[in-house]
């Protein structure tokens, strides 16, 4: 019994690993679709807004009268009727002719109540104004929030999939260094046979191709975890193969001066926005909090139908309706200084609010000017880069011709080829930071 439950186990687990893994080709484009909609951290960001919004409405409620129904029974305890008697003859001869029993207060055991109440506010020192604007610039603030991780979403697709490339490109120019130093090996091998370079040059050629291929493991693994990243940010199962269909594209990007940019992040950014926002929830909220300090007035409206209905006299053991309306008026006249320490904590969550707004703005600008000056760099680096990419292939083809034909030292072919795979991996490195900072750019000014 054992053995078939392990077999059937092992059965499972071999059937699915030999499940197709899905593949996927997809743009920069495509790949951001797919990550807005597969997010389950931006649905919470959505859920979290309608939420607020829900808030709101609530606290709108709190102004507008409100109708209630109540119905109730109560049982009474059994106690003897209040009354008097009339004697005989009270109003003159024969009136009345008997003594007369006269039920002031009957005892009716079952009592039942159906109430309608309206209930309008009147006037609560702001109270309830107050907790109103709070809840709609809460709700506001909201909105912004999930605007601002959408461009961070977008923000972090776009590094995964230039990360991802990065990685694929990285790979390619090692495994050509691979190739490369191997044929440099077979090189090798054929001029120390015929005596032209010692048999330490042969080593330092093998050694070359322990260290590349080392780093062709590592460029695999980089590979691996790059695409699972990608993976995890989309929302994708990590198993998924994707492949790339955007290049990269080498064009500069124009832009206005860097003050015009700041200007338009202060503008435009969502936290920029949300974080205004609860400023001022946090002014309605201090507004609600002293409400506390004055009278709260409220119009109460009563429509009663009772069993018995106390405002019928003599009480009958029927059904009567009635109906009263009122104003109120409460007022607190000690409460321990709970209105007082209310205002003085909505007194400081104001303070902070507005703390929170200044540092966000040097944070904004900082970011702008940070992505900014990495633009310029990334565009200075790639265009050197570019050159010495050209240099090193040409420096590689001359060397690697001289070595096969004795007139170059076997380290300078060596050293050609280490430039040749650095100056590749340096010119798509500046290629990937020029998109990234692109996208930091375009986050940082809230577009």
């Amino acid at each position: 019994m054992k053995r078939g439950v392990l077999l059937l186990i092992l059965g499972l687990v071999v059937a699915a690993t030999a499940l197709p893994q899905q593949k996927l080709t997809l743009t920069i484009d495509q790949a951001i679709q797919t990550g807005l909609e597969n997010s389950k951290m931006l649905h919470t960001s959505r859920y979290k807004a309608e939420a607020a919004d829900a808030r709101a409405g609530e606290m709108q409620a709190a102004a507008l009268p409100s109708l209630k129904f109540n119905a109730a029974y109560t049982r009474l305890s059994d106690v003897p009727s209040q009354g008097f008697t009339m004697p005989a003859n009270t109003f003159g001869p024969g009136f009345p002719p008997a003594p007369v029993n006269i039920v002031l207060s009957p005892t009716i055991l079952d009592n039942y109540t159906l109430r309608a109440t309206v209930q309008q506010p009147l006037w609560t020192g702001g109270r309830i104004s107050g907790a109103i604007t709070a809840a709609q610039e809460a709700a506001v603030a909201s909105e912004f929030d999930l605007k601002k991780d959408r461009a961070d979403l977008i923000y972090n697709i776009t590094a995964a999939y230039w990360n991802l490339y990065r990685a694929r490109e990285a790979k390619t120019f090692v495994d050509t260094n691979v190739a490369q130093v191997k044929a440099h090996l077979v090189d090798a091998g054929n001029l120390q046979r015929q005596g032209m370079i010692t048999n330490n040059d042969l080593m330092k050629v093998q050694v070359q191709l322990s260290d590349a291929q080392v780093r062709a493991i590592d460029a695999d693994n980089m590979v691996r975890m790059a695409l699972y990243a990608l993976n995890n940010t989309l929302g994708l199962p990590l198993q998924t193969e994707i492949t790339l269909a955007s290049t990269m594209q080498r064009h500069d990007r124009s832009y206005p001066s860097i003050d015009t940019l700041v200007e338009r992040a202060m503008n435009t950014r969502p936290e920029l926005a949300a974080m205004q926002a609860r400023v001022r929830a946090s002014e309605a909220g201090v507004t609600a909090a002293r409400g506390g300090w004055w009278p709260q007035i409220a119009m109460v409206g009563n429509y009663n139908y009772l069993n018995p209905n106390q405002r019928y006299f003599p009480l009958k053991k029927e059904f009567k309706d009635s109906w009263d309306v009122s104003v109120s008026l409460s007022f607190d006249i000690w409460n321990w200084m709970q209105t007082a320490n209310q205002s003085a904590q909505a007194t400081a969550q104001l303070a902070q609010a507005r703390e929170g707004l200044a540092m966000m703005g040097d944070g904004v600008m900082l970011e702008v000017t940070q992505n900014y000056l990495g633009i310029q760099k990334a565009r200075e680096r790639a265009a050197v880069s570019d050159k010495g990419v050209a240099q090193a292939e040409e420096n590689y083809r001359i060397t690697k011709g001289k070595f096969t034909q004795g007139l170059a030292a076997n380290s300078e072919l060596l050293d050609a080829e280490v430039a040749l795979l650095q100056a590749r991996l340096n010119l798509v490195q500046s290629m990937v930071d020029y998109e990234l900072a692109v996208a930091g750019l375009a986050r940082a000014i809230g577009e």
